[in-house]
């Protein structure tokens, strides 16, 4: 039998030694759920067995100590793409990171008990254990799939945890990519371990991609929705915000190109990032940005801009226009440069400038086509920025001859001259005057050639027969400018007009005696702020700070003692009710905050209402604070009036405070929001019209801006034109006055009430309702008015053509209509500034970066609500200017043109062709007085626009009423109209008809 039972194992026990102590302390072990434990990790496939086993927090610490230390590395990599790295990035993202993020975070051990000194290097650890592609991937991933399930689960029941953890890894995924040095160390510990340059480019383009394609955004958007804007990380915030998130971009390709000067590899590894970033759609924010950083930053090499954003041509125009368009807005715009004598910030701007082409051809030609393009030389801004760019033009006298020849043939061109907008047509006459200067100065010769040629002569004659009052001035403005450079002062050409020795006149021809130098950058360049981490690169053990000894509490010096006072009572019972019998018990005021039974909801720190403009800035901005929200957006337009013409105060700051209040959002609902944000921009762009109204117009279109408030922006810029003109008055405007002025006793009282010492509102509802604006939908207001100004006496025509003969009717129905509309008032003569300001405030700039707007790939004026009420504003902006406005041609000729141009977008949307309409009913109703003059210079629009009128007319149906209806009128009336104008002077459309097809 003992040959059939086989030892299976033998063990060999080793005598006890009874002098060892009975207990000895254990180094701690990792135990798996099997029961066998582990004491020390020598490899990736021990640390993975711990992680996968639910460690303690200490053993974790283990883990991460050991997948953190420079010494284990050198076996085990875990930022080396590999099947184990990727198992072990996934086990500390699906099981660690849920369970401990907030642990290590707060710095609690397993068992809550002990606090351990060392949670933030703990923390540090994790973060760098995933701060690689593969960690960052695996947190997106995994959230994105809990995404997927919480939206799956809405019908069913959710899991309660979802959000939780859908908030850790927000938060997780905030602190792998915080700081301005993350994007450089995801790309180190990725690609600079690998040693195939083959994989090193894959994960570097893997890394770009994970960064710029808005896999992140998209990823925390959804997020936080599933979350609740509410219970988001606070830290995690700017992830969703895409403006904040090319900021981070930009600063993290400018602090690593910083780092890396004269590296290659990694400079073109920032480019890669930039020029992939670009298709965020924030290029301007990262221009910005890396502007900032790389060109006015001290103490940085200004080439790098250059060697990380201008590398590709392709790009690199685009580039251009937005610094350029930067430096001017920052520096040049609020700079009043009269004369000729150089300027110190156009100086500077300019070396800027030239710092950045650095003598290279090919930005050069981006230069001289941003000077010569129809739609460059900086539309909008002001003339500093032609000066610097035209001055760092000048330093090689072949390029700025092209500059004048280009600009030259281009100002004489008969259809540049009749369809460009006026306000571009001016800032390339600016430019051609300086370039002629500067020609004059370093080649006379090539100057006098240029002013003998067919080109000139041509350009100065198509100029000065153009039917464009402006226009035509232009034309003499160079005219007279150019050949006062060559010519002496008996040949001097000289049109003997009282236009040419306006102020604005001779501000145009000093262009050609200005000259700037292209001086150092220095003066506005700003000091680097320096930023500290909040996770460093290297960890560090910290060192507990010594506890200060509390303080010792000053005795009291040692003093006489006070006598105690010597209380007497007496009893004045008979006395008290007789004084009672002679003076009437008053009642107690009573407050609203008194009110409350709860003592505890009794407010005593609420703010006071702001009295200067930069408290109303500060009340606007803090978006955090309710009551200062609501007492900014009610205090503004008033203070807004009432500051206007005191001081400089509302426009030092308008920019910054009208900035503020396109982009202030209702975060708190507060009562009638949109229309006290609605005034507030209205009382500013009446106090400040020359600046504010331009700004206005540049923001509607250039502005990241949602469609809400982009209409806020034209409903502005239309009330504001009709508040200007005297058509309409705001209410705030009385109130506005200081009490000097005498308001009326209800409104002061009103106001006072409204703006007491404790900053509430106290006011009734019937006060409510006299504190309540226009409605958003005011200018569809306008519009009906306008639209029925137009049909109304058309429609009575009508109806008496076909009721018969006059002779027979006891009265007709238009006799009958005059009889029962208002009194018509005598057209009211508007002063010549009025008109003027309307016209190159309002209008041009609209029409002026429309034009501009048409050639980018999607722009959104082309929204058929946008483009709607685009064209509304337009027409309201020309009815406030008036018939007797004296650019009413060019108005005319301009708002046609544009019509013409975008009749094929209206196509298709009810809305949109109203609103176009509208525009032509106001054009023609304006220019009434004037038909014989709009048939001379715009008969073969006139007749272009009856003929697809007249489509419009036939395929609308009209018959149910609405929108379409609306629109079947309008274009019958417009049809009826225009028929009028083409019988009436038929013989003076002759020339216009031959040819029309």
């Amino acid at each position: 039998m003992d040959e059939l039972l086989t030892p299976v194992r033998t063990t060999y026990l080793r005598a006890r030694n009874h002098d060892e102590p009975l207990l000895v302390e254990v180094p701690p072990t990792a135990t798996t759920a099997g029961g066998s434990k582990l004491s020390k990790l020598e490899s990736a496939d021990d640390a993975l067995f711990v992680l996968r086993s639910q460690p303690s927090y200490t053993a974790l610490a283990g883990v991460l100590r050991f997948l953190t230390d420079e010494h284990a590395s050198s076996t085990f990599n875990l930022h080396i793409p590999s099947p184990k790295s990727a198992a072990i990035v996934h086990v500390l993202v699906t099981e660690i990171a849920p369970n401990y993020w907030t642990l290590l975070k707060e710095g609690s051990v397993a068992d809550g008990v002990n606090p351990c000194p060392s949670w933030s290097l703990d923390a540090q650890r994790l973060i760098q254990s995933l701060q690689s592609v593969a960690g960052v991937n695996a947190v997106v991933g995994h959230a994105k799939a809990l995404v997927q399930e919480s939206k799956s689960s809405k019908q069913h029941l959710k899991r309660p945890d979802l959000n939780l953890h859908l908030a850790i890894f927000l938060d997780l995924l905030a602190a792998l990519l915080h700081g301005t040095d993350s994007i450089r160390r995801l790309w180190q510990s990725s690609a600079c371990s690998l040693v195939d340059a083959a994989s090193k480019k894959v994960q570097s383009q893997s890394l770009i991609s994970l960064i710029t394609s808005g896999k992140i955004l998209s990823f925390s958007a959804e997020a936080t929705e599933v979350i609740g804007r509410e219970d988001a990380p606070d830290n995690a915030r700017w992830l969703v915000d895409g403006v904040e998130y090319s900021k981070w971009i930009g600063r993290n390709i400018a602090n690593w190109a910083k780092s890396q000067s004269g590296n290659d590899v990694e400079l073109q590894v920032c480019f890669d990032f930039y020029q992939r970033s670009l298709s965020l759609g924030y290029a301007e924010t990262l221009v910005i940005i890396m502007a900032d950083e790389l060109l006015l930053s001290q103490g940085t090499q200004r080439g790098l801009f250059s060697e990380v954003c201008l590398r590709q041509s392709q790009t690199s125009k685009k580039v251009i226009y937005i610094l350029l368009e930067y430096l001017s807005r920052k520096f040049l715009n609020n700079l009043k440069l009269e004369g000729t004598t150089p300027n110190e910030s156009v100086s500077a701007v300019a070396g800027v400038v030239g710092d950045v082409v650095r003598s290279d051809q090919g930005l050069t030609t981006q230069l001289v086509s941003w000077c010569c393009s129809p739609s460059g030389a900086g539309l909008g801004d002001a003339v500093g920025i032609r000066r610097a760019v035209v001055a760092v033009l000048a330093k090689s006298k072949e390029t700025i001859i092209s500059v004048l020849e280009k600009s030259l043939n281009q100002f004489g061109d008969q259809l540049y001259i009749k369809h460009t907008a006026i306000m571009q047509q001016e800032v390339h006459t600016q430019v051609l005057l300086l370039s002629a200067g500067y020609v004059a100065r370093l080649s006379p010769v090539k100057l006098t050639m240029i002013l003998r040629s067919g080109a000139y002569l041509s350009a100065i004659s198509n100029r000065i027969a153009s039917t464009h009052a402006r226009a035509r001035f232009f034309g003499m403005y160079v005219g007279e400018g150019l050949s006062a450079l060559q010519d002496k002062n008996a040949k001097k050409l000289d049109f003997h007009m009282e236009e040419m020795d306006t102020e604005e006149a001779q501000w145009f021809k000093g262009l050609t005696k200005t000259s700037d130098n292209v001086g150092p950058a220095e003066p506005l360049l700003s000091q680097p702020v320096p930023t500290q981490p909040t996770t460093p690169n290297i960890l560090q053990e910290t060192t507990p700070k010594p506890k200060l000894k509390p303080r010792a509490k000053p005795r009291m010096p040692l003093s006489q003692p006070v006598p105690k006072a010597i209380i007497e009572e007496i009893d004045s019972s008979d006395d008290d009710d007789e004084e009672d019998d002679k003076f009437a018990a008053m009642d107690k005021g009573s407050d609203d905050e008194d009110s409350e039974d709860d003592a505890t909801l009794v407010r005593r720190n609420k703010p006071k209402p702001p009295v200067y403009i930069r408290d109303l800035i500060t009340f606007l901005r803090d978006s955090e604070s309710y009551d200062k929200q609501e007492l900014g957006v009610q205090t503004a337009p008033v203070l807004i009036r009432r500051k206007a013409n005191y001081g400089t105060e509302v426009s030092a700051h308008a920019e910054e405070l009208a900035r503020l209040l396109v982009g202030l959002q209702n975060k708190f609902d507060i009562e009638n929001f949109e229309d006290l944000r609605l005034q507030g921009m209205i009382a500013l762009v009446v106090a400040q019209p020359k600046s504010m109204a331009p700004w206005f117009a540049r923001t509607f279109f250039e502005g990241d801006y949602s469609l809400s408030q982009r209409t806020s922006v034209l409903v502005t810029l239309g009330l504001s034109a009709r508040e200007i003109a005297g058509m309409e008055a705001s209410e705030y405007k009385s109130k506005a006055e200081f009490p000097s002025k005498r308001l009326p006793e209800k409104i002061e009282q009103l106001y006072i009430e409204a703006t007491s010492a404790d900053g509430r509102q106290r006011t009734s509802q019937q006060q409510q309702q006299q504190l309540k604006t226009l409605p958003p939908n005011s200018l569809d207001k306008i519009t009906q008015t306008l639209t029925s100004s137009f049909l109304g006496p058309l429609a009575a025509e009508a109806a008496d053509a076909n009721s018969g003969p006059d002779a027979l009717k006891l009265q007709t129905f238009t006799a009958r209509y005059k009889s029962k509309s208002k009194i018509k008032p005598r057209t009211r003569a508007i002063p010549n500034t009025t008109a003027a300001a309307l016209s190159a405030c309002f209008f041009s700039p609209l029409t002026a970066h429309f034009q501009f707007a048409l050639r980018s790939s999607k722009p959104v004026v082309l929204n058929p609500a946008m483009l709607a009420l685009y064209l509304q504003t337009l027409g309201i902006i020309v009815n406030a200017a008036g018939p007797s406005t004296l650019s009413l041609p060019q108005l005319t000729s301009e708002l046609w043109d544009l019509l013409l141009r975008v009749r094929v977008h209206v196509l298709g949307d009810v809305g949109a062709m109203k609103g176009w309409l509208v525009a032509l009913s106001v054009l023609l109703e304006v220019n009434e007085d004037n038909m014989r003059r709009l048939c001379e210079e715009q008969g073969r629009e006139l007749v272009e626009s009856r003929e697809w009128v007249s489509g419009v007319f036939e395929r609308t149906r009209g018959e149910d009423g609405g929108d379409e209806n609306d629109v079947k009128m309008l274009a019958a009336g417009v049809l009826i109209k225009l028929g009028e104008l083409i019988q009436n002077y038929q013989a003076l459309l002759m020339g216009s008809l031959i040819g029309f097809n």
